[in-house]
């Protein structure tokens, strides 16, 4: 019997990349991901809930990342889950961590907003700096997942 293990997630960063190199120069990048669902109880209320997963990307895919996205920004990833567990070293015992690897992204929404071609893509700073002063409006977007406005507590989120 074989496994398969495949993720597939579309939601809004919670937090901007954060971009490093291994020892081996591999680009790593580490981002937040929340995804909104709204349902209606039995009662008949309407509610919401948020999930935060932790994403990690590697070479090409994670300067990507690095490079066009911000918190708030959406995106739509294809992974794996990677289960971590390790020994506090203060000794505050074992911990345990269940992350997606990103091997795959698109950008959703506009241009302003992260869509269109990978290629031609760039820089966030890059492309308003070169935009004509008429294009710098923004057309109106599908709601994000969640507001870039949203402020979670502490204990909304789960690591």
């Amino acid at each position: 019997m074989s496994s398969f293990n495949l993720v597939v997630l579309m939601g809004n960063l919670t937090r901007d990349p954060v971009i490093k190199n291994l020892p081996s120069n591999t680009t790593v990048c580490e981002f937040g991901l929340a995804m909104n669902r709204k349902f209606r109880t039995q009662a008949g209320e309407d509610r919401e809930e948020v999930t935060f997963v932790d994403c990690t990307a590697f070479g090409k895919t994670a300067e990507l990342i690095g490079e066009h996205f911000h918190k708030g920004k959406p995106i739509h990833i294809e992974g794996r889950l990677k289960y971590d567990s390790w020994e506090d070293k203060q000794g505050g015992g074992r911990h345990s961590k269940l992350s997606v690897a990103v091997s795959t992204f698109q950008f959703i929404g506009g241009r302003d907003e992260g869509g269109g071609d990978r290629q031609q893509e760039q820089p966030r700073q890059q492309s308003r700096q070169r935009q004509p002063a008429g294009r710098q409006q923004r057309q109106p977007q599908p709601e994000p997942p969640f507001s870039e406005n949203q402020e979670f507590k502490e204990d909304d989120i789960p690591f």
